[in-house]
């Protein structure tokens, strides 16, 4: 089987991370015809094209599979930087900017209880690259090989990888105090959510529309709706008046217990289970990464069958 030079794989890789020759290059610290050169010293050594030259660029079936060796391959440099610190704790150590560990997380529990769920392993000194998308879309960065693990809702482990399931985020429907006692005194009811705007993620977001069609039993819904690619965002839109807003009630309980959200459907609320899935390897970061996360998860989350 062939060796496949590290520097090689790297630039392949910062090609597809940075999303171009040019910021592989700066990433690099060498010039993007050395980008070039390496890339094509690769593709020759694999005999197949490795980047598709679109916008934005992507890698092939046969760079994703060479992308995913290099994800391992950062993998044992982090077991073996870790493992060295225990026998040295003086080194100082310190990863390459190309030697990321790279997990993909939804924006909603980046900001609930992931954040500090990665604390520790983040003082440690590991090299974090927090990726966030929507939880229906994170799969498909580890589908990928651009991630080692990520959060998502899919509950079917890839070929490869292992699954843990985390616990149930709950969702509530909010609005500012003074937006729900002038517009909504019933609350939010299937006869006047159409009055009302819906604050999104992005336009991949569902969850407004989930949550009103199983609060009200409906099989179709249209909202109007603003989209705020933020989690923290959206509530603040909420605060400022722009409409309503589906988000975690872990991250509205405090505003909703100091009285400027208000839970406008407190009789419904959408749970959404959560599940971690990480490559099936022996290493050391990939299970501090797995316990961190399931342990902050099972004090933060739900549990339900």
């Amino acid at each position: 089987m062939s060796t496949f030079d590290p520097d090689a794989l790297e630039c392949l890789a910062a090609i597809v991370e940075e999303g171009g020759f040019e910021r592989a290059a700066q990433r690099l610290s060498i010039t993007q015809s050395a980008v070039s050169q390496r890339l094509r010293a690769l593709e020759a050594q694999v005999g197949t094209v490795l980047i598709v030259r679109s916008r934005p660029l992507k890698p092939t079936s046969a760079g994703q599979l060479l992308l995913k060796h290099t994800k391992q391959l950062r993998l044992l440099r982090a077991d073996l930087e870790r493992d060295l610190k225990e026998l040295a704790p003086s080194s100082t150590g310190g990863g390459r900017e190309e030697e990321r560990i790279s997990i993909a997380v939804n924006a909603d529990s980046i900001a609930t209880w992931a954040l500090p769920a990665l604390n520790e392993l983040a003082c440690q000194g590991l090299p974090l690259e927090l990726i966030t998308d929507d939880q229906d879309f994170t799969h498909g960065w580890l589908r990928e090989g651009q991630v080692l693990g990520c959060v998502t809702t899919l509950k079917q482990a890839l070929r490869g990888c292992k699954m843990v399931p985390l616990g149930a985020m709950d969702y509530v429907v909010v609005a500012r105090g003074d937006y729900a006692r002038e517009r909504l005194p019933k609350g939010l009811t299937a006869h006047n959510f159409r009055e009302h705007a819906f604050i999104a993620f992005n336009r991949k977001d569902d969850m407004q529309r989930e949550f009103v069609g199983k609060a009200f039993g409906l099989k179709r819904v249209a909202l109007n709706q603003l989209f705020v690619p933020s989690s923290e965002g959206q509530v603040r839109a909420v605060l400022a008046g722009w409409g309503l807003s589906v988000v975690p009630e872990l991250l509205a309980r405090g505003l909703i217990e100091q009285g400027a959200l208000v839970n406008v459907a407190p009789a419904h609320a959408l749970p959404i289970q959560l599940y971690w899935h990480c490559w099936n390897l022996e290493s050391e970061v990939l299970d501090a990464l797995t316990r961190a996360l399931t342990d902050a998860a099972a004090g933060a989350l739900a549990t339900r069958a």
